[in-house]
């Protein structure tokens, strides 16, 4: 809460880049305290969960919460982004099984 009365705009579980990043114990106190923030002032502030998420089935778990809890209105690029370098990869193999039945042979795919 005190980041967003500072004037933050986005607020982020991490760099990534630790031990311990993005879990959803943490991202929900954060998300509500989002929501908080938002009927108290009417000031919309975005959430970046970053690190340990690698797969789409993470990124649509993430999306599921940000739906639940704060609404269709926080489903948009500058109230939420997914830190997740890794996971393009994963996109990248669901939509060509997707499109062809079957997953990707290594050789298939470029290499992130």
């Amino acid at each position: 809460m005190a980041c967003m009365m500072a004037g933050a705009d986005f607020i982020k579980t991490s760099t990534g880049k630790e031990g311990v990043n993005a879990n959803f114990v943490v991202a929900l106190v954060m998300v509500r305290a989002i929501r908080d923030y938002f009927q108290l002032t009417g000031l919309k502030v975005g959430f970046k969960p970053a690190g340990g998420i690698r797969s789409a089935k993470d990124a649509c778990t993430w999306l599921s919460l940000m739906k639940e809890e704060l609404g269709e209105e926080w489903m948009k690029n500058d109230l939420f982004r997914l830190g997740a370098s890794s996971l393009l990869g994963d996109i990248e193999r669901q939509i060509f099984h997707y499109v062809t039945g079957r997953y990707a042979a290594s050789h298939e795919l470029p290499m992130a």
